[in-house]
């Protein structure tokens, strides 16, 4: 009842948000990865492509699979604490038929702070990885929960900015991922 009412509320609510893709996202297979806490439009604005979604096995994971099986993403279940492997290995092959969307600090932190997932699977399947933030006009903060979670508020504009992309050399070295990764945190918390 509580996942049914919600994704109504859910679908309701964000037909009123006027949201705004700025910088180029390529239609060919690619990651896409975003901070959790801004998760909630982007979800939304790439919604009905039949995109593959990773989803943690909490709780909050089975809420947001049921949303976002409405909104037409393949879901992958798991994170890097429940099923890490399995997870990864599920994304590396979705990356050969559609694009995987995640987020890298999620589901349960530390907040802006990225897991190697995302990276290896995009080095690993040999698409690109593109990076992507929120600006919502209108939002409540939910300042206790980990991630200081954004929930866009009615008519909200949004924008979701292409912050950048990469494309991981399938030579390159853990070492040199861990410093790509490093660069991606610093440009996603520069906003």
């Amino acid at each position: 009842m509580k996942k049914t009412l919600l994704k109504v509320i859910l679908n309701i609510l964000s037909k009123t948000w006027r949201i705004e893709l700025v910088g180029e996202i390529p239609q060919a297979h690619k990651v896409v990865a975003f901070w959790h806490n801004e998760m909630l439009a982007i979800w939304r604005y790439f919604s009905g492509n039949n995109f593959s979604a990773v989803v943690s096995l909490s709780k909050d994971g089975e809420i947001l699979s049921y949303l976002l099986s409405s909104w037409k993403y393949k879901l992958i279940r798991g994170s890097s604490s429940k099923k890490g492997n399995e997870v990864l290995e599920q994304m590396i092959e979705a990356t050969s038929e559609t694009s995987v969307f995640i987020t890298p600090d999620g589901p349960r932190g530390p907040r802006h702070k990225m897991k190697a997932g995302a990276f290896i699977a995009a080095q690993r399947g040999q698409v690109p990885i593109f990076f992507l933030r929120c600006e919502t006009s209108a939002k409540k903060q939910f300042h206790k929960s980990w991630d200081k979670f954004e929930f866009p508020l009615p008519f909200a504009s949004i924008k979701i900015k292409v912050i950048d992309t990469f494309v991981i050399d399938k030579d390159m070295t853990k070492d040199e991922i861990n410093a790509l990764i490093l660069s991606a945190e610093e440009k996603m918390t520069a906003k």
